[in-house]
C-alpha cells in the first residue's frame, strides 16, 4: 500500500528540488493530471520537476524512503492512462531537456528525457544529419515518453520503432540508484540488453533521465498522393513499390475517403488534395540520397502500379509544400474524430497480408450491432498498424455506439486477435489495456513481466498499476 506524501516528505522534496522545482499550484497539478485528448483526467497532490540527473536520483531515494508512489510524466500526450497521475505524485521531466552533445562521426546524440522531440529533429537537423522518428504529437511528446512507450510513427517501415532508434539510456531505478548507460556503442555483447528493458516499460522500471539516439544522414525525399480502389489493391502496392524502391520506403499510410471528408468538416484550411469516389488513399514516401533519384524511383513504381490496376489516379509532390499539404491530412485525421463525437479507437496490428480481410470482417461484424457506426481506419499499413475506429453519427439522439461500446471493442481486439495480431500496436498498455493484455498473452509472458517488475521496483512505487499487476 503506497502512502499519500505527509509533510516530511514534502519539506525534504521542496528542499532538494529549490523553488523552480516543484509546484502546488492547483492550476498546474490540474494540468499535469489531464491528459491532451481529455479522458482518463486523474489527480495528483504534488509536481515534482527535477533539473538534473542528481536531483531526479534524490528525489527518487526519498520516495522510496517514504514509499511514495510516482508517475513519471513527459509531453502528457499518451493515449492509455499510463503518463496521468491517479492519486500519485507526478514526476515532470519538462526541465530536463538539454542536448548533451551530437556526435556525426558516430551519427548519434545525447538528449535529456524532457526534450521534446521535435527539438531532437532540429538538434539533428543543425548538425548535417536526420532523426527519422516522426509524429503528429512532435511538438510535445518527449524523448523519454517515446523510449517509455516504444513510440512508433509514421517512419517504421524504414526506420523501426524507437526502441530501434536506441543507443543507450541512463535511468534512475526505484532505489534511487543512477544506471549510466549512455554508450554510443552499436556492438556491445556484455550481458542484458538493458536498455530494452527500459523501453516499452512504461516508466513501472525506472525514470528515464537521458538517451543516446542514433542519426542517419540527411535524405530526400518524394512524396505522392495514390488513390486505390480497395485495401486489397493497397496491400499489393506496397510489395509492389518496395519491389521498386527496396528498403527506401520510409512511410506507407492508408487513408480512407471519409477521413478525408471529417477532417475538411472539422479542421479549418484542409482540403481533398485529389477528389475521388474511391474508397481508398495512399500517402507514400521514398526516400534516397538525391530528390530526382526517388522521385525517378517513386513515379516507376506508380506507374507499375497504374498498368497493373492497383492504382486508379496519382498526385506527387511538386515541392515540400505540397508533401507537407499531404502529411496535413493524414496528422489531422486524430483531430477530426475528435471533433466528429463519439469515437471508439483501437491501436492494433495484423500481419500486412491480412489487413484486407480484417478490415472487411472487422467492419461487418460491427455493422451487425451497430449499423450505423461509421469506420474510420487509417494509419501504417507498412508495418500493419492500424488506428481503428468506430465513429458515431452526428445525431446527438444516436446513442447506439456508445451503449455498445464495450461490445465493440470487444469486436476489434478479438477479430485483430484472431488474424494473428495485437491489440497494443503502438500506444502501449498503461491502465487501459493491462487487464485485457494479462488475460490474453501467454501465462509465462506475464510472470517474468511480473518477476521483473518485482525484482527492480520491490515496493511498487514507480507508475503502480501500468503495464502489469503485481
Amino acid at each position: 500500500m503506497m502512502n499519500r506524501p505527509n509533510a516530511d516528505f514534502l519539506t525534504a522534496a521542496k528542499d532538494l528540488l529549490g523553488s523552480s522545482g516543484w509546484s502546488e499550484d492547483a492550476d498546474k497539478l490540474d494540468e499535469a493530471a489531464s491528459p491532451w485528448r481529455g479522458t482518463n483526467k486523474g489527480e495528483t497532490p504534488f509536481l515534482a520537476m527535477p533539473g538534473s540527473t542528481e536531483e531526479a536520483a534524490k528525489l527518487i531515494k526519498l520516495c522510496a524512503e517514504h514509499r511514495v508512489a510516482l508517475v513519471p510524466q513527459g509531453g502528457n500526450t499518451g493515449l492509455v492512462d499510463g503518463g496521468t497521475p491517479h492519486g500519485e505524485i507526478t514526476v515532470s521531466m519538462r526541465r530536463m531537456s538539454k542536448v548533451r552533445g551530437v556526435d556525426i562521426r558516430n551519427n548519434s546524440m545525447t538528449i535529456e528525457a524532457g526534450a521534446t522531440l521535435v527539438s531532437a529533429q532540429q538538434a539533428a537537423d543543425e548538425a548535417g544529419r536526420f532523426f527519422p522518428l516522426s509524429l503528429g504529437s512532435e511538438g510535445q511528446a518527449s524523448i523519454g515518453g517515446l523510449i517509455s512507450t516504444n513510440a512508433g510513427g509514421v517512419a517504421v517501415l524504414r526506420y523501426g520503432m524507437m526502441r530501434d532508434l536506441l543507443l543507450g539510456l541512463e535511468v534512475v531505478l526505484p532505489s534511487g540508484e543512477v544506471w549510466d548507460g549512455l554508450s554510443g556503442l552499436r556492438k556491445n555483447n556484455t550481458g542484458y540488453d538493458l536498455k530494452h528493458l527500459f523501453a516499452g516499460a512504461e516508466g513501472t522500471l525506472g525514470l528515464i533521465t537521458a538517451a543516446t539516439l542514433k542519426l542517419f544522414p540527411k535524405v530526400a525525399k518524394a512524396t505522392a498522393w495514390v488513390t486505390c480502389e480497395t485495401a486489397a489493391s493497397v496491400v499489393d502496392l506496397l510489395s509492389l513499390v518496395r519491389d521498386h524502391a527496396g528498403d527506401t520506403v520510409t512511410s506507407f499510410e492508408i487513408i480512407p475517403a471519409n477521413a478525408i471528408e471529417m477532417v475538411k468538416t472539422d479542421v479549418p484550411d484542409t482540403r481533398d488534395p485529389a477528389p475521388s469516389d474511391l474508397p481508398w488513399r495512399v500517402l507514400v514516401e521514398v526516400s534516397m540520397a538525391r530528390e530526382d533519384q526517388a522521385r525517378e524511383t517513386l513515379m516507376a513504381a506508380l506507374a507499375d502500379g497504374i498498368e497493373k490496376e492497383l492504382v486508379a489516379d496519382v498526385l506527387i509532390a511538386e515541392s515540400g509544400q505540397q508533401a507537407a499539404s499531404f502529411w496535413h491530412i493524414r496528422e489531422t485525421i486524430p483531430l477530426s474524430k475528435r471533433a466528429y463525437g463519439t469515437a471508439l479507437n483501437h491501436d492494433v496490428s495484423v500481419p500486412v497480408s491480412a489487413i484486407p480481410d480484417f478490415l472487411t470482417t472487422t467492419e461487418a461484424a460491427i455493422h451487425k450491432l451497430v449499423p450505423e457506426a461509421e469506420i474510420v481506419a487509417f494509419g501504417h499499413v507498412g508495418d500493419g498498424n492500424l488506428h481503428y475506429s468506430a465513429c458515431a453519427p452526428k445525431d446527438p439522439s444516436n446513442t447506439q455506439l456508445a451503449d455498445h461500446a464495450h461490445d465493440v471493442t470487444r469486436i476489434v481486439h478479438e477479430q485483430t486477435m484472431k488474424f494473428g495480431g495485437s491489440i497494443s500496436a503502438e500506444h502501449g498498455v498503461g491502465r487501459l489495456k493491462r487487464d485485457e493484455l494479462a488475460s490474453i498473452r501467454p501465462k509465462a509472458a506475464t510472470d517474468t513481466m511480473r518477476a521483473i517488475k518485482l525484482a527492480l521496483d520491490p515496493q511498487g512505487i514507480m507508475n503502480p498499476g501500468r503495464v502489469i499487476s503485481v
